[in-house]
């Protein structure tokens, strides 16, 4: 009872289990049903135009079933010892227990630790986690065995467990070079990055070190702001006057940092069970707790949406790919017959694709924004790797059975994905009869 934990110097968790609903009913039929529809519209309209065009390897992305079935994933990032094992312990109720993640003072987390749901309580080593193709990890071997050894999987039986799964990262170190670590620590971070649905950027307000390798980390988040959560940990360290001080210049620091018109929300609170300081805000950090976990919530609840919207972006960074190709090809064979040396023409519209528009004549031709076209220097790679006479043009991928690719990938793109995302929002805001459905305050009502 909350008399005991206060009694024992602990807080009360039941806000907790009541803000994330743990006491609800398993997935419903449409939620399995909508994920069905999105495999089934991805392998037949999407993975065809992506493996005909070796999108993987321009984006060294590649999307599994595993990812689309995955649960939401929440990752924890931040400098060393500013509370991230601490929050995961606290949210998932361990500390006491066998169970626990170990915390201290110095850098404890050295491995990517990723805590899912399990019938019983395991470790997972990351090899075996990395050779299990029905989990979404399986893309990460391509790390190698050095990141491999850092990679632990702990599985236990959570009712939080059953809707969302959390990633502890190794503590950013300033001073470190990726080289030390032993493995690409950058890609790493991107990989995850981008199949996190919520980025907790965890912060101390007694030591804020913003260096090269967090500057660095934000830059991998361009394009995911809205997905960034800072929190200012440890409040309760500070006395009420600092914590305005320190939130100031955390602000202050990350704005060159974080490039959108509004900034990531912060959380300012005491993520751990140990009862607040005394003469600290107590109230305001309840309240910002109660926050955090609407926010993460919140993400739960719309699961199925975040991921119909993922694959939708994929679709349309896997057509400007083929169109990109495309392009290449046609001004490669129109310049061949002038010129008459492969090699010579080929080098010409692979350096400079400039001189001949291929970027702006995609722009010119289809509803493309210029924010989504990729990298040139990108293409320089992606060629160096496969010659261009490994592809055939767009107009040649089209049978009688099956059409062409590129009409049923826009035909994804423009109507499939958005009807079911349209058939799922209905479905979810359908008030129950004896209780209507709070309003989700990040969709636009």
């Amino acid at each position: 009872t909350e008399d005991e934990a206060i009694g024992s110097g602990l807080r009360d968790r039941s806000h907790i289990e009541e803000m994330l609903r743990l006491a609800t009913a398993e997935p419903s039929a449409e939620f399995s049903g909508a994920i069905k529809r999105l495999l089934n519209i991805y392998h037949k309209s999407i993975k065809p135009m992506e493996q005909v065009f070796k999108y993987n390897e321009l984006r060294q992305h590649e999307v599994t079933d595993g990812e689309i079935t995955s649960k939401p994933m929440v990752l924890f990032l931040g400098p060393w010892s500013v509370g991230k094992s601490s929050m995961i312990n606290y949210l998932l109720g361990l500390h006491g227990t066998p169970q626990e993640l170990y915390t201290g003072a110095e850098p404890t987390t050295s491995e990517y630790t990723v805590i899912m749901h399990g019938e019983r309580f395991r470790t997972i080593e990351g090899i075996v986690m990395a050779a299990d193709s029905s989990r979404s990890f399986s893309p990460l071997e391509k790390f190698g065995q050095g990141f491999l050894e850092r990679l632990v999987g702990i599985e236990m039986p959570h009712k939080l467990l059953e809707r969302v799964t959390f990633v502890d990262t190794p503590g950013i170190i300033e001073n470190r070079k990726q080289q030390e670590r032993g493995y690409p620590y950058n890609d790493v971070c991107q990989w995850f990055i981008d199949r996190a649905d919520l980025i907790f950027l965890v912060f101390d307000p007694t030591k804020l070190d913003v260096g090269g390798e967090l500057e660095m980390l934000f830059r991998q988040m361009k394009g995911r702001e809205s997905q960034i959560r800072l929190i200012l940990n440890k409040a309760d360290s500070l006395s009420t006057q600092d914590l305005m001080r320190v939130y100031g210049a955390l602000f202050w620091s990350m704005a060159p940092l974080v490039n959108v018109t509004e900034p990531p929300r912060v959380y300012v609170s005491s993520f751990w069970p140990q009862d607040y300081a005394p003469d600290t805000s107590r109230e305001l950090f309840m309240k910002e707790e109660i926050s955090l976990l609407e926010d993460l919530n919140q993400v739960v609840e719309n699961q199925i949406e975040n991921k119909i919207a993922f694959i939708r972006q994929h679709a349309i960074r896997v057509r400007i790919h083929a169109l990109l190709v495309d392009r290449y090809l046609q001004t490669y064979y129109d310049k061949l017959g002038w010129f008459g040396d492969p090699y010579e023409v080929f080098q010409d519209v692979v350096n400079d694709p400039d001189k001949y528009y291929i970027f702006k004549s995609i722009l010119a031709k289809s509803n493309v924004s210029k924010f989504d076209l990729p990298d040139k220097d990108a293409y320089q790679d992606f060629f160096g790797v496969n010659p261009i006479s490994n592809f055939k043009q767009l107009s040649q991928h089209c049978s009688w059975t099956d059409g062409c690719l590129l009409e049923k990938i826009e035909k994804a793109i423009s109507h499939e994905l958005p009807a079911l995302l349209s058939s799922v929002t209905k479905s979810s805001e359908a008030p129950t009869p004896c209780e209507e459905k709070p309003k989700n305050r990040w969709r636009k009502q």
